[in-house]
C-alpha cells in the first residue's frame, strides 16, 4: 500500500486553518494506508467535544481524497449504507445486501480511506458489525472518530476491537492553534499573545470556544476601531468559558 497515489491539496486543506490535530489525524491515515498487508486497517481517533476532530477529518478527507461520512443518531443500517453510497458517487441500490456489496466493491477497487465521524452514534445504533463487514470485504483503511471514551466503549465488541491498528487522542488547542485560528478567521485583526493566552486558558482546549472568543474580541475591536488588541485594551471583559451561568438569587 502506498500513499503516493493519493493527491494532496494545499497545506491548509482547501482553506482551513492548519491545526495540530489535523496533522495528527493525517499521520494516522497515512500510517493506515502504508501498513503492512498482514496488519489490521482500522484506526481510532477520539477526544472531547470541541477539540476540532470533525474539522480535522474534513481537512484530511480533502488532502487524501478520502471518503468522509458523519454518522447520525437516527441512522439505521440501510440509511448508513445509502448515505455511504451517495458519498462514493454511486446510485444506492434497494436492499441492505446490495448496498453493502456496491459500497465495498467501490472501496476495494479504489482503496480510498473511509473516515467515519461521530462513531459513538454507530455504537448506539448497533452498526458496529456492519462497519466490520465493510472493512472485511473492502480491506481499505477505516478511521473511526468519536468522543474521548470511544475506545473503552468498543471493548465490548472484541471482534471489532481486535481489528484496530492504533489509537490516538486529540490534543487540546494550544497557542500555535490559537494564532492559526486568529489568522484564518480574523485576518484583519491581530490578537496579541497576552490576550490570546487568556483565551486559550479559559477555552480549556476547545477550538470551538477559541473561535467564539475570537469573534467576541473582533466585535469589540471593530467598535473601538483597532486592528491590534491585547489584554490592556480588552480590560478584563468576560470571555466565554462554557461553564454554566451562576443561579440568580431572588
Amino acid at each position: 500500500m502506498s500513499v503516493t497515489n493519493l493527491k494532496t491539496k494545499d497545506a491548509h486543506g482547501g482553506g482551513a486553518a492548519a491545526l495540530q490535530n489535523m496533522e495528527m489525524l493525517d499521520g494516522l491515515v497515512v500510517k493506515s494506508i502504508n501498513r503492512e498487508e498482514h496488519l489490521p486497517g482500522i484506526v481510532g481517533f477520539s477526544g472531547p467535544s470541541g477539540f476540532g476532530k470533525s474539522t480535522a477529518a474534513a481537512f484530511v478527507a480533502a488532502r487524501r481524497q478520502a471518503a468522509y461520512i458523519e454518522c447520525r443518531s437516527v441512522w439505521t443500517k440501510k440509511a448508513f449504507l445509502e448515505n455511504l453510497a451517495r458519498l462514493l458517487g454511486i446510485a444506492p441500490r434497494k436492499t441492505i445486501n446490495e448496498l453493502l456489496e456496491q459500497a465495498t466493491e467501490e472501496l476495494a477497487m479504489t482503496q480510498r480511506p473511509l473516515l467515519i465521524d461521530e462513531f459513538d452514534h454507530a455504537i448506539d445504533q448497533n452498526l458496529i458489525e456492519l462497519v466490520r463487514d465493510i472493512y472485511e470485504l473492502a480491506k481499505s483503511p477505516i478511521i473511526i472518530i468519536g468522543e474521548e471514551r470511544l475506545q473503552m466503549k468498543l471493548k465490548k465488541w472484541e471482534r471489532f476491537d481486535g481489528r484496530v491498528f492504533t489509537w490516538a487522542q486529540a490534543l487540546p488547542a494550544d497557542m500555535a492553534d490559537a494564532r492559526a485560528l486568529n489568522a484564518h478567521y480574523k485576518p484583519g485583526l491581530l490578537v496579541e499573545d497576552d490576550l490570546l493566552e487568556e483565551v486559550v486558558n479559559v477555552s480549556r482546549g476547545s477550538v470551538r470556544r477559541i473561535v467564539t472568543n475570537l469573534n467576541e474580541i473582533a466585535i469589540f475591536a471593530r467598535a473601538e476601531g483597532v486592528k491590534k488588541i491585547g489584554k490592556a485594551q480588552w480590560a478584563g471583559q468576560p470571555l466565554y468559558t462554557g461553564k454554566p451561568l451562576p443561579m440568580r438569587e431572588w
